[in-house]
């Protein structure tokens, strides 16, 4: 067995600390049954945002490392919005309170209550009416827009 020279041995273990020093654990983004009834909402990162009379809150629980692929929470009060240009996003959602009725284009209308997911596909237009809502979404966007 050939001895190895104690400059080598310090090169290798100084290259092991430097790939060691950037790798970083990497965790599944959880959102807890406590989280769901509102918890998430008190959450550091949360971002509340206020149109004119509705103020709604925003929990991002994971941005993927190509930024193209997100998940989180929001809640919102009452809205009604024409999407005139496409809705840009791929969005995956489940409501958990509240609900929101969909009036596609071409009139086509579905009504997503609580206890219910819908997908809507980027290129969707239509209007977007609730109440208010609280719902687990799922954001793909290609070119990261929207995120």
């Amino acid at each position: 067995m050939k001895k190895i020279s104690g400059i080598a041995v310090t090169l290798v273990m100084v290259a092991g600390l430097a790939v060691s020093a950037h790798h970083e654990t990497v965790v599944p983004a959880k959102i807890s049954k406590e989280d769901m009834t509102g918890k998430i909402f008190e959450r550091p990162e949360m971002i509340e945002t206020t149109h004119g009379s509705n103020t709604t809150l925003d929990v991002t629980t994971l941005l993927s490392s190509d930024k193209k692929f997100a998940s989180g929470m929001y809640r919102s009060g009452k809205v009604r919005s024409e999407i005139k240009e496409p809705y840009g996003v791929d969005e995956f959602m489940y409501f958990i309170e509240g609900g929101v009725t969909l009036t596609s284009s071409d009139g086509s209308v579905q009504v997503i209550s609580a206890g219910e997911a819908v997908t809507i596909p980027k290129e969707w237009t239509g209007i977007w009416d609730t109440e208010g809502y609280t719902k687990i979404w799922v954001i793909y966007s290609e070119d990261g827009s929207g995120l």
